[in-house]
């Protein structure tokens, strides 16, 4: 879409203990309201007194999967947003405990494009989509067979083959 229509104006709680992530971020969705927190506590706080459209977390340094359990009990829109924690065992992990997108910050410029596909999936999980636009970029980071590796990873290729070619049927 550019020019972020579709993100204009959204209300956006970034959590990163790192400011110069937290500065990118407000940046990269400059159309956006951007709340900032750099700690555990800060996050959890405004996540149980504000409203989000979306929410975006790190792993790695403010306890992410717990905000993510919060985030998600307040059924917000979340993504996990991380550098250290690149693994395909954190990605597993929040996919389960119900992030909607999984993207690492070296992406952090593609930020606003993968939100768009957050807010056009009605904040629901974009993970289809997500694999589509990083396959490659995961496949280089974890190996070629990453998938094959991991019986979730494998289930979820089934779910999403069979979910395709039930489509294409109708």
């Amino acid at each position: 879409m550019g020019a972020s229509g579709l993100l204009k104006d959204k209300v956006v709680l970034v959590v990163d203990d790192d400011p110069d992530v937290l500065d990118t971020v407000e940046d990269v969705l400059s159309m956006c309201l951007v709340q900032k927190a750099s700690d555990y506590e800060t996050a959890r706080q405004y996540l149980l007194s504000y409203n989000f459209d979306i929410v975006i977390l790190d792993i790695m340094g403010v306890n992410g999967f717990e905000l993510l359990k919060t985030s998600v009990k307040r059924r917000f829109p979340t993504v996990m947003l991380t550098a250290y924690a690149l693994t395909p065992e954190a990605l597993e992990k929040s996919m389960k405990l119900g992030a909607v997108s999984f993207l690492p910050k070296e992406k952090m410029i593609e930020l606003e494009e993968f939100l768009e596909d957050v807010v056009l999936g009605g904040g629901k999980p974009v993970w289809e989509k997500l694999f589509q636009r990083l396959g490659g970029f995961f496949s280089r980071r974890f190996g070629p067979d990453w998938k094959e590796r991991n019986e979730f990873f494998k289930s979820f290729e089934q779910t999403v083959k069979q979910g395709l070619s039930r489509k294409s049927c109708s």
